[in-house]
């Protein structure tokens, strides 16, 4: 770990204390007392440093540094050197990024945010043979690897759920707006909410209207897509919208400015982050009483408010470093380390890259701040997923899980 990291883990480790953190977040039963660290090893973490994606890049690595904090630096009985690589946006620069850390020795690699970079790097991941437990892109089309897992989710998932929900709660007369970024990414998230929801001679009448994926937007540019599905006549009883950060603000707050009355559905991305801060100006914001009168639905597999015993140690713990609730990128970065740990003590002795990736599809149920899941075939987790709902939770707007929604995967 830098020495940032270290400084921050023991902060974490202090505000904590040492009581109960080895019953609650130790994974396995051993003590420093009963057994000696195993040979140092060091971990990939792929992730970008500026951009866009940086805010869920830190996420990523705040998750896995988290895990890192509360069990001693260790990994599987071994010290743990995390060696960070930039991601970029493209797949030449993850091509890079894994480049460089096969260079270092690295027994295995873990992040990037990117689905265009995860598709990009797939290929030179699978012939190194060094695995890769991915804690965010999870495309569709990536099928069929052997070295590539992913802790996060499918992006076909949170359509699918919230197109079962939406089937089930709409009128089948109701009209939906449907709006999204250009790319692979909400065409994958608009085709599962598309193949869950027209069933039953259900159909979406609208087609997606997609905007350029802006890294800073301004505060007009959704204006022309927005007038476009409004105009409409008779306008939209729904939107569906796959936005996230920066871009989720600006499209929520044009959507209103717009004259939208109504509610919104979206994946979880949407109001995960700074984003309800952002939308939330105290007593007077509009948009705080807009959210609060029509509502804001989202579906996700994780919220921070989930009560059980992982969430409640993973959450506290998250909340004392980073003075922020945490999201479900760093939740899957933090389960990220959980498998590698598992894996990795699971081989013993000096772990290599091929042993790691073999024990990966023998660790069984992870019990995780999300509830409890376990690798799929396809190498992404069976899970649940879960409804929630933007409300006051006391003075500020929080995401409050109203049910479950399905399992998936």
């Amino acid at each position: 770990m830098s020495q940032m990291n270290r400084r921050r883990a023991l902060q974490l480790l202090a505000a904590l204390g040492t009581t109960g953190l080895a019953a609650g977040c130790g994974s396995g039963t051993d003590t420093a007392e009963e057994t000696k660290p195993g040979s140092p090893i060091k971990i990939g973490l792929i992730v970008p440093g500026s951009g866009p994606n940086k805010v869920i890049g830190d996420e990523i690595t705040n998750g896995f540094q988290l895990f890192l904090a509360l069990n001693d630096g260790q990994l599987g009985g071994h010290p743990v050197t995390v060696v960070p690589a930039e991601e970029g946006d493209t797949a030449k620069t993850g091509q890079a990024a894994v480049e460089q850390l096969l260079k270092e020795g690295v027994l295995a690699l873990t992040g990037v945010v990117s689905s265009v970079v995860m598709t990009g790097i797939r290929d030179a991941v699978e012939q190194a043979r060094v695995p890769l437990i991915g804690s965010n892109a999870s495309p569709i089309s990536l099928q069929s690897v052997v070295y590539i897992w992913r802790t996060s989710y499918v992006l076909n998932e949170p359509g699918e759920a919230l197109g079962q929900y939406l089937r089930q709660t709409l009128d089948p007369s109701s009209r939906i707006a449907i709006f999204g970024t250009q790319g692979q990414s909400s065409r994958d998230v608009i085709d599962g909410l598309r193949n869950e929801y027209e069933q039953g001679g259900r159909r979406l009448t609208e087609e997606p209207i997609f905007t350029p994926d802006y890294p800073n937007p301004g505060k007009s540019v959704y204006t022309g897509s927005i007038r476009k599905a409004l105009d409409r006549r008779p306008g939209p009883d729904a939107v569906f919208c796959h936005y996230s950060g920066a871009q989720a603000v600006q499209f929520i707050k044009q959507l209103y400015a717009q004259g939208y009355r109504g509610p919104i559905y979206a994946p979880g991305f949407l109001t995960e982050g700074t984003v309800l801060s952002q939308l939330d100006d105290g007593e007077k914001g509009e948009e705080r009483a807009l959210i609060q009168k029509y509502g804001i639905e989202t579906a996700l597999n994780y919220s921070a408010d989930l009560n059980n015993t992982a969430n409640r140690v993973f959450a506290s713990a998250y909340r004392k470093a980073h003075n922020a609730s945490p999201t479900t990128f760093a939740m899957a970065s933090y389960d990220a380390a959980q498998v590698l740990d598992k894996a990795i003590r699971l081989v013993g002795g000096n772990p290599t890259p091929q042993q790691v990736n073999l024990a990966l599809g023998k660790i069984g149920q992870i019990d995780s701040p999300r509830g409890a899941w376990q690798f799929n075939q396809p190498r992404t987790p069976q899970q649940k997923w879960y409804l929630r709902k933007v409300q006051l939770d006391g003075r500020l707007l929080s995401n409050v899980v109203i049910s479950e929604l399905a399992t998936l995967g």
